[in-house]
C-alpha cells in the first residue's frame, strides 16, 4: 500500500525540530511537564501508526525510530520514560488483535492517527515550544 508522504513528513519535521525545551528545562528532572498528557497520547499514536503501517506493507521501523527520537529529545527521567514507552506499546497493541491484514479500515485508521499526531505535535510546539 502507498501512503501519502505529506502528513508523514510534517510529523517527522515537527517531532525532530519542535521539542518544547524551555518548558522541560523549567520543570526539572523528575517533574511532570505541562504537556505530558499530550506527549503520552502522541507516543500512543506513534505506536498505533507503527503497527498499522507495517500491517499495510511499510517495511521499516521508522515510527519506532520517531519514538526513539522523541525520547532522546525529551531526555525524560526513568519513570517518565517508562510511561512514554508504555503509551507507545499500548498504541501498538491496540490494533494487533484487530487488524492482522491491511484493510480499508486499517488505512483509514492510519490517516486518522496521522492527523491526530500532527495536531498533537503542533499543539505541543505552539503552546510550549521555544
Amino acid at each position: 500500500m502507498r501512503f501519502g508522504k505529506l502528513p508523514y513528513c510534517l510529523l517527522i519535521v515537527a517531532l525532530a525540530f519542535g521539542a518544547p525545551h524551555a518548558a522541560r528545562a523549567q520543570a526539572g528532572p523528575s517533574a511532570v511537564v505541562p504537556y505530558d498528557e499530550n506527549l503520552l497520547r502522541l507516543a500512543e499514536v506513534l505506536g498505533s501508526v507503527h503497527y498499522l503501517r507495517n500491517v499495510c506493507g511499510e517495511e521499516s521501523n521508522s515510527w519506532r525510530e520517531r519514538m526513539e527520537e522523541l525520547l532522546v529529545v525529551e531526555n525524560p527521567e526513568p519513570l517518565r520514560r517508562a510511561r512514554l514507552v508504555a503509551s507507545f506499546n499500548r498504541g501498538y497493541r491496540t490494533f494487533d488483535s484487530v487488524y492482522t491484514k491491511c484493510t480499508r479500515q486499517a488505512l483509514d485508521a492510519v490517516e486518522r492517527y496521522m492527523r491526530e499526531g500532527l495536531e498533537l505535535t503542533r499543539e505541543i510546539n505552539s503552546r510550549y515550544g521555544e
